[in-house]
């Protein structure tokens, strides 16, 4: 039996849970050379997430100002209230699938009701301790859905990379879209193509031979200028929206009314869940590139803050950004303060440069983010996985069809189930039941003995006890096939041992399993024992009747032996 004080020491209190990382980069010693670290680091983020707050909120229906609220508001809570130390949060491209699709059935009060909600459901998850288990999602389900949310986010950039220009609005469904931009290309606009092809081959030749400079932002910004100087025929930030103010706006509640709560539920549930992954996932890239450890259930917690600050600013989604995190890590961020900063930084960007943002071209930024949709497929992942297991590639290919053809949040519940099932069918083939001596008889030569010796030379002074060794884990997905082997029993045995010793898990399903096998070993008058049983065992089987004196236990082989010799 456990020491009570020991496990009550082995698990960490509330506040251990929930203390921002923030508090504890403070409690350790933060001085002034920490402060330049952070704010190096946090300037080279905010000039990654400046065109990218903005290309994500275009690209999801918002406008690019929105982008850039939720980078702030949002990115500053995520690192002062966070539970990892690099995190940066901001509007994702993983979102913009999700985000346009709730404008187009609610509108934008809608979404930002949505996003509220999806808040305060973050931050039950985490104050509930759900982040540990958020995280047990299938890989090949996780490569799956980002492999199909960059395939979506291509497909809607395609009317601003080619400058189409369509009758009505652009179709939100894979499917629908493809037939009307086809029927579209009349319209094409070749200054629009140049400027969005010039720019991508800016971002992926910065790149490749000066991986330190900031890419996004000097492709942006040579597109910007050269289509200004040109005066090309170009739709603009200006044009589209009437440009970025300088401020961030009051804050102000979105409507909620029941009918509103009710419309965007699913929709707040679907941020809930691509969010917690999202951020999770940024949190655990972080922890690989610097061997720190984040709290999954404070990051969560933040997480929410965050997105309800974001809704009542009029921003979007917020979530842990993988790219701007690990952006974050390679500038030598120190901590949280590096978010921070990000947050500020950008404020100041908007401030002072909101004017200039006007004259770039969304075809510039729909380049920015068809790099980004490349970006976000893991290409070697996809290889590998089809080339280890036909199981996971299976999973990975329906995850990533019916987040392109259908939804992304169906998708993540199909993938999770199928990859659930492949487990299972894995693990009821690591179960097996191995035996002594042969359960059936063989045919022997005339003068053979009239017993076969047996295996294990324990037994061989009394070959009518029979042991079955069940090895693996014992749950219901092996039950069937353990079942059927200890089905084949003969009769003609006096003692059976059944041992447990090498048996990692025992469940309910197992357990009904060695039940009726012992009334069937009662009803032939063979005498059943089981061994090396433990202690979580012992109390799924005593559950069920299983335990002395109905059947007696043994410590060991050794033991039940000498029980079955016994009277």
């Amino acid at each position: 039996m456990s020491d009570p004080a020991a496990t009550s020491i082995s698990r960490p209190s509330f506040a251990e849970l929930f203390t921002p990382k923030l508090v504890t980069v403070l409690r350790e010693g933060y001085g002034l050379a920490g402060l330049r670290d952070d704010a190096l680091a946090g300037m080279t983020v905010a000039v990654v997430a400046l065109p990218l707050s903005m290309a994500i909120a275009i690209a999801s229906g918002g406008t690019p100002a929105q982008g850039l609220y939720t980078a702030i508001v949002g990115g500053f809570l995520v690192s002062a209230l966070g539970g990892s130390r690099f995190q940066i949060g901001g509007p994702a491209g993983a979102f913009i699938v999700l985000v346009a699709a709730t404008v187009q059935q609610h509108g934008m009060e809608g979404l930002f009701t949505a996003v509220l909600l999806s808040g305060l459901l973050l931050t039950v998850l985490g104050l509930l301790r759900l982040g540990t288990y958020i995280k047990f999602i299938p890989y090949p389900v996780t490569v799956g859905f980002t492999a199909g949310i960059a395939v979506i986010i291509f497909a809607s950039q395609l009317r601003p990379l080619l400058g189409l220009a369509l009758e009505g609005d652009e179709p939100g469904p894979f499917l629908e879209k493809l037939p009307v931009l086809a029927a579209s290309l009349g319209t094409f606009n070749p200054w629009a193509a140049g400027i969005a092809a010039g720019t991508i081959l800016m971002i992926v030749g910065v790149k490749r031979f000066r991986p330190g400079w900031p890419g996004m932002l000097i492709a942006v910004a040579v597109a910007s200028a050269a289509a200004a100087a040109m005066a090309a025929p170009v739709a603009t930030i200006e044009s589209a929206f009437g440009g970025v103010p300088r401020t961030l706006p009051s804050p102000s509640l979105p409507d909620l009314s029941w009918a509103q709560i009710v419309a965007v539920a699913p929709n707040a549930v679907g941020f809930a869940l691509l969010g917690a992954i999202e951020s999770l996932l940024s949190a655990v890239v972080a922890d690989g590139m610097t061997g720190r450890r984040h709290r999954s259930n404070c990051e969560l917690a933040a997480q929410g803050v965050a997105n309800c600050a974001s809704a009542l600013f009029g921003g979007l989604c917020v979530t842990g950004t993988i790219a701007r995190t690990a952006t974050n890590v390679r500038a030598g961020a120190r901590g949280p303060v590096a978010g921070m900063l990000h947050a500020l930084f950008l404020l100041a960007f908007m401030g002072l440069a909101a004017p200039l943002a006007g004259y770039i071209p969304l075809a510039c930024l729909a380049g920015v983010l068809a790099v980004v949709a490349w970006n976000m497929i893991e290409w070697q992942a996809l290889s590998a996985l089809f080339r280890s297991s036909r199981g996971d590639a299976a999973v990975l290919g329906c995850v990533f069809l019916i987040t392109v053809l259908r939804d992304l949040t169906e998708a993540i519940v199909v993938g999770v189930a199928l990859g659930s099932v492949l487990f299972l069918h894995r693990l009821s083939r690591m179960t097996a039941v191995s035996a002594d001596r042969p359960f059936v008889d063989e045919d022997r030569a005339d003068g053979a003995p009239d017993r076969r010796q047996a295996y294990d030379g324990r037994t061989a002074s009394d070959p009518d006890v029979v042991i079955l060794r069940i090895t693996g884990v014992f749950f219901f997905g092996a039950a069937g096939s353990v079942g059927a082997v200890l089905d084949r029993i003969a009769d003609r045995h006096s003692a059976l041992v059944v041992d447990l010793s090498r048996t990692a898990l025992i469940d309910s399903t197992a357990v009904q399993t060695l039940e009726m096998l012992h009334r069937k070993a009662s009803r032939r008058g063979v005498r059943m024992i089981l061994c090396g049983v433990g202690p979580e065992a012992e109390r799924a089987l005593a559950a069920q009747g299983l335990a002395p004196p109905a059947i007696p236990f043994a410590p060991d082989e050794v033991a039940a032996l000498a029980l079955a010799r016994g009277p």
